[in-house]
């Protein structure tokens, strides 16, 4: 269904690549939602960095907000398109599962496996600083191998609940999100400043 291993290897090298270059490669089938995802994923991680500079100018933390909260309904929706390729495969491979219902879906796994490899990027990076002393680097070292061994269970555990999908031994629902705070017939600051603006 899908290869688990390539999806490290992509997730892990679209970190590295888009230091450099954001560019989506567009794979097709179950890739375009992954990539989404871990395009997402990226984009927050560095707009939450400039959120929590302490001297910048207002605006740009009011910009990176707004930023975050769009960013995270993307990687949600990515999230749910996900689940909604491995349900649709499934199906067309007829089957049916009446396992027990896994509350974790295949997408929310593969999104957390997502963050955890920008993480171990960003850590290993603290490991080859010269303008640090040796034990900020040896604490990054063992966060390092901390970080590839929770990917690696992680990742083990996503194998686990794909097979037993395909056996029809386990299920799983879209769990649709309904962020509320992008919408402004759902947020009361905007739907209350929109009616004192058309009053």
């Amino acid at each position: 269904m899908i290869n688990v291993r390539a999806v490290l290897e992509f997730q892990k090298q679209n970190v590295i690549d888009w230091h450099t270059h954001l560019a989506m490669s567009a794979k097709g089938s179950y890739w375009t939602p992954i990539e989404e995802n871990s395009k997402w994923n990226f984009m927050l991680w560095h707009e939450e960095d400039i959120a929590r500079v302490r001297d910048i100018e207002i605006l740009r933390i009011v910009e990176a907000k707004r930023n975050i909260d769009q960013y995270n309904q993307s990687r949600n929706n990515a999230i749910e398109k996900i689940d909604e390729w491995i349900l649709s495969y499934l199906d067309s491979k007829g089957i049916a599962s009446s396992g027990h219902l896994h509350s974790e879906t295949p997408g929310m796994m593969i999104d957390r496996l997502s963050i955890m490899a920008l993480k171990r990027y960003h850590m290993f990076e603290e490991t080859v600083r010269n303008d640090v002393d040796q034990e900020h680097v040896k604490s990054c070292q063992r966060k390092v191998a901390i970080l590839d061994e929770q990917i690696f269970d992680l990742a083990d555990c996503l194998n686990t609940v794909l097979s037993l999908l395909e056996k029809g031994e386990l299920r799983f629902k879209v769990y649709r999100q309904f962020k509320m705070y992008n919408d402004p017939t759902l947020n009361p600051q905007l739907y209350k400043k929109s009616k004192k603006q058309d009053a």
